[in-house]
């Protein structure tokens, strides 16, 4: 992945993942409303395959798009460079961070740490 992916980027790519593969339609389907234009989700589109997030495959007129990039690729990787960007690539500088900030309770961390202990 070279690229990270701007907001509407991202929002169309969580779409197509949860569609899986489909046409402009059947992503602009997933959009709340107001829905965007349809030029600008598939500008966006054209944009993610020049990214090499996204390819697609030709059905006349047609292209059913299908992400190149799983979900979970991407998170990892964002969450890498979010920690390597904001915490010194410390993930305990993050995890402490959402604690003190009471996005993450002291029992969320204990019931990580007790999966993490029983996946041995």
């Amino acid at each position: 992945m070279k690229n990270q992916l701007t907001k509407a980027e991202e929002q169309a790519m969580q779409y197509l993942w949860k569609v899986g593969k489909g046409f402009l339609k059947d992503i602009l389907d997933q959009y709340p409303e107001p829905k965007p234009h349809t030029n600008t989700v598939s500008t966006i589109l054209k944009v993610l395959k020049e990214k090499a997030f996204v390819d697609y495959t030709v059905f006349g007129r047609q292209h059913e798009y299908f992400p190149l990039i799983s979900k979970e690729q991407y998170s990892g990787k964002s969450i890498k460079s979010l920690v390597k960007n904001y915490f010194q690539g410390s993930y305990t500088n993050a995890v402490s961070f959402l604690v003190e900030k009471n996005e993450m309770s002291v029992e969320d961390l204990e019931m990580l740490l007790n999966e993490l202990k029983n996946k041995d």
